[in-house]
């Protein structure tokens, strides 16, 4: 039986990494950092923004909210002082179902 590996992740990623993820520019996270309590990253001795995983998944939620349900900075904002286990539970739904998505999509594909 072959050895695996554990995947290695980082403790931290630079705001650079992190717009590559989200597909946004650093701006806007720098944006989103002003206008979202739960968004707030470390920061180097030089003033670089450190963002943990737990931050990337709370700027995932905000990216949610804001880029694919529609709402307003606001209306985002309101519903994570409101709700913000449901809105993270809800979020881990869909992450889950779109990967099944794909898998089924990929299967699909295979067969013809």
């Amino acid at each position: 039986m072959p050895f695996k590996e554990k995947e290695i992740e980082k403790q931290y990623y630079s705001i650079g990494e992190v717009a590559a993820m989200l597909d946004v520019a650093p701006s806007l996270i720098r944006f989103w950092e002003t206008e979202f309590e739960m968004l707030k990253p470390r920061k180097s001795k030089k003033g670089n923004r450190l963002f943990t995983p737990q931050d990337i998944e709370n700027l995932r939620i905000v990216y949610h909210l804001v880029k694919e349900r529609g709402f307003t900075i606001q209306g985002a904002r309101e519903i994570l002082k409101n709700k913000s286990v449901l809105t993270k539970e809800k979020y881990e739904i869909i992450q889950s179902l779109e990967k099944v998505r794909s898998f089924l999509v990929g299967i699909k594909e295979q067969l013809g």
